[in-house]
């Protein structure tokens, strides 16, 4: 598959408290880049650099006639519907700018059918010995209604798995709106637990926040969270302590086995997902085309 004379603008939210943030998403555009699927991959974001409206002057509309644009966010939502658009200066799903280059804006990462087949892939690597049959599968969301969408996803993603049989029970919880994520040794009655993040990125939620809550550390780590923005060798550090709250599997509590695992937008298959996104904007239409913007 390729796209001549096209380019891939990935957008991510970004943080300027967290480093890891925009990891992901800087990874999957290499990897895509790598792949020359396009003749140009870029990123920008919201709360970093660069930022969405840098990406307005990224590519040369001579050699670029068409810039394809991802979100790399697991639901549709207010940066989704109305953050990206205006700062991309995106008037639909097609914009043609002054200089005649098409912008198309595709739908979400987490939107993709094979979302499904990377949360299956993600929870049987981090517990690659023991039968589904016998194990409960926990989707984590945020949850609240500041994030509510992010909730319907991650309820649409277990009734998906839940519907294929595979697993003795699959349940999207939350971290802060009932079913709690806190309460899953009430949720569960399996011997195993596996517990996917459905976030695009790891952060201060699936380092900190959750272990918490799962009851597999006692507190929050204060000395990761100091103000600024850390250096590359502090970061570097930290993202080494943080991570070793996924490598310390299975977790033995109350005579039972819980596996964490890392936040599903780490996963190497979402440059598959980005890419597929881009590709099923033209072969499901793309609706109507817009004045120059």
């Amino acid at each position: 598959m390729r796209f001549d004379n096209t380019a891939l603008l990935i957008v991510g939210h970004g943080s300027t408290v967290n480093p890891d943030s925009s990891a992901p998403t800087l990874a999957h555009a290499a990897e895509i880049r790598r792949r020359k699927v396009f003749v140009d991959v870029e990123c920008a974001f919201w709360k970093e650099e660069p930022s969405l409206r840098d990406a307005l002057f990224f590519f040369d509309p001579e050699s670029v006639r068409e810039v394809y644009v991802v979100p790399n966010f697991i639901s549709e939502g207010y940066f989704t519907q109305t953050v990206i658009p205006r700062e991309l200066e995106l008037n639909g799903r097609i914009t043609k700018r002054s200089s005649g280059q098409i912008w198309k804006y595709c739908e979400s990462v987490g939107n993709h059918s094979m979302m499904t087949e990377l949360l299956l892939k993600r929870a049987g690597k981090v517990a690659q010995d023991v039968n589904p049959a016998q194990t409960t599968l926990l989707i984590v969301a945020h949850g609240t209604d500041l994030n509510e969408n992010s909730a319907v996803a991650a309820k649409r993603e277990a009734e998906k798995i839940r519907a294929l049989a595979k697993h003795a029970a699959v349940l999207n919880v939350y971290m802060e709106e009932p079913p709690l994520i806190s309460d899953w040794k009430k949720l569960t009655k399996t011997q195993n637990v596996v517990v996917v993040p459905f976030f695009i990125s790891d952060g201060l939620h699936s380092y900190e926040d959750i272990p918490v809550l799962l009851g597999i550390t006692k507190e929050r780590s204060t000395r990761l969270r100091s103000p600024g923005r850390p250096t590359a060798r502090q970061a570097t550090t930290s993202r080494a302590a943080r991570g070793e709250v996924f490598r310390h599997n299975p977790y033995e509590i109350d005579g039972r086995a819980l596996f964490y695992a890392p936040s599903i937008g780490t996963d190497s298959g979402f440059a598959d997902i980005i890419i597929e996104q881009a590709a099923k904007f033209d072969s499901e239409g793309s609706g109507e085309l817009i004045a120059k913007s």
